[in-house]
């Protein structure tokens, strides 16, 4: 194809050279600009010297942060109390361990289902499950009804399936390629916000509560929050209608099959074998919630020093999104050698962060012993010896913040397509909760605290290890169309802009 050899070079989203017709910044254009369809969608609004439409990639991402603020956010929010609220957290470790059994499942497979339902129908199903989950442990506080709470997070499993795996591809492929850590950072900025102020609600609630459980105003204000973020799902548009500040589409398939997603489920491997390299990293990436919230915060806090903490280590996410995220995009120096750096300080981190921890773990009792304390005779914020405990749970959060924002930007970093990265969210998020299954079902045979710890950093840092070789070598400069419109259907007509095509063959 003649066409597809003319724009050869050209990286769906970026900025085109400076001799085409269409810029990132509307602003900063010198030609005319790729005229958006008619319809209320692409109508413009002016804010500043920025034009916004419905449409557009930062308005989608910032419907899609706003679903996650007030689902998996307030979610977050909860199992940061350390047990789900509760004083006995072993109700909580069954639901978690059907919760992401179920999410690795789903997740695995639930890139076919975002291409071809759409990303809409797709976030819409999977925020339904949060507000049951949050309904499970009201019902809890006052039936004993385990089962109820377990089926609860097993729903969970497979809605958040679907939420994260549209979300992953929205945030991986929307952006221009030059822009990716910062919409990273900020659905990470605004989908903390809520476990910000989702733990507001229970601080607010137990600022006097020096005993176990959270009150039932705390369920109730958790689930009025998650119904909206659910609702507000149903008013995310189609990848197909998206439209970037350079008048380029989203790379996807024309005409997606159940066949031709399974297929291409097949392919994102079968074509790029190297991607299996992540999947260690891929596991690891929530395995540390456990130990933190149960074996930190739920074992040595009583309920109010927890929501404090848990209030604290979301904040630090926000600050920890921020810096990694516009770094992740600094112009002034290329991209792969950006990701070399960020693999170099999350490697340190991983040994500076954890070694701190390793020093206060070795210091404390056995579950056991621990388990015998008296709620009442827990660590308070009024206790001498709270200030260190606290700052180690500041820096887990910053932590793991670091760590899905490079990995997320690792992700988008190899592919600019709308269906690649829907797959490649999928295995992300299905090996991801195939971690956690396996580490809170540690945590719900009461497995010692020491062995919950030294897993936990040892599989961090191991997967680190065998990530290296995909970072360091296969992350580019820049990606080729080409690459991507082989798992696709499209053309380079399709997606590039008329204008940039036009002065490309001008070129040649």
């Amino acid at each position: 194809m003649s066409d597809a050899k003319g724009a050869k070079g050209l990286s769906v989203g970026s900025d085109p050279p400076p001799y085409s017709g269409a810029h990132s910044d509307p602003a900063d254009s010198t030609h005319a600009l790729q005229e958006r369809p008619q319809g209320w969608m692409y109508r413009g609004v002016k804010i500043g010297k920025k034009e916004f439409w419905y449409a557009s990639p930062k308005v989608q991402l910032l419907m899609v942060a706003l679903v996650c603020f007030l689902c998996p956010g307030m979610y977050n929010a909860l199992s940061g109390l350390g047990g789900g609220g509760q004083v006995d957290p072993t109700v909580q470790d069954h639901a978690s361990t059907a919760l992401y059994s179920v999410f690795a499942v789903v997740a695995f497979f639930s890139g076919s289902f975002a291409n071809k339902l759409g990303v809409k129908a797709t976030l819409s199903i999977g925020g339904i499950g949060y507000c049951i989950y949050a309904a499970s442990f009201l019902c809890f506080n006052h039936t004993q009804n385990v089962g109820f709470v377990v089926f609860a997070g097993a729903f969970l499993g497979l809605c958040a399936g679907l939420l994260w795996t549209a979300q992953g591809a929205i945030m991986m492929s929307y952006p221009p390629e030059e822009s990716k850590g910062r919409y990273i950072s900020w659905f990470w900025i605004i989908f903390n916000l809520g476990a910000v102020i989702g733990s507001l609600i229970p601080l607010g609630q137990n600022i006097n509560n020096t005993g176990g459980t959270v009150t039932d105003g705390t369920y109730v204000g958790f689930i009025v929050l998650m119904l909206i973020g659910a609702a507000l799902a149903m008013f995310i548009v189609n990848a197909d209608k998206v439209i970037r500040d350079d008048g380029s589409k989203i790379i996807l398939m024309k005409n997606p099959t159940w066949q031709s997603e399974f297929i291409g489920l097949w392919e994102c491997i079968s074509l790029s074998p190297w991607v299996i390299a992540l999947f260690p990293m891929f596991f690891s990436s929530n395995i540390f919630y456990t130990y933190q919230q149960n074996g930190l915060n739920g074992a040595h806090f009583n309920v109010r020093a927890r929501s404090l903490n848990n209030l604290l280590y979301w904040l630090a996410q926000i600050f920890a999104a921020v810096i990694v995220g516009y770094a992740l995009d600094f112009p002034k120096i290329r991209r792969s050698m950006r990701a070399k750096i960020s693999f170099g300080v999350l490697f340190s981190l991983t040994f500076i962060i954890w070694g701190g921890g390793y020093a206060f773990q070795r210091q404390q009792v056995s579950r056991a012993e621990s388990s015998l304390e008296p709620e009442t005779s827990k660590m308070d914020w009024t206790d001498p010896g709270f200030i260190g405990p606290m700052f180690l749970y500041i820096f887990y959060g910053f932590y793991d913040a670091v760590w899905q924002t490079c990995i997320y930007w690792y992700m988008g970093a190899l592919s600019n397509s709308g269906r690649r990265t829907a797959n490649m969210a999928g295995f992300y998020k299905g090996l991801q909760s195939a971690g956690a299954a396996i580490f809170w079902r540690l945590d719900g045979v009461h497995t010692e605290f020491n062995i919950m710890f030294a897993a936990t950093w040892g599989v961090c840092a191991a997967s680190l290890l065998i990530a290296a070789p995909v970072i360091f070598l296969k992350i580019q400069d820049t990606t080729d169309i080409e690459s991507d419109l082989k798992f696709s259907d499209e053309t380079v007509e399709d997606v590039v802009p008329n204008a940039v095509l036009e002065d490309k063959r001008a070129q040649v």
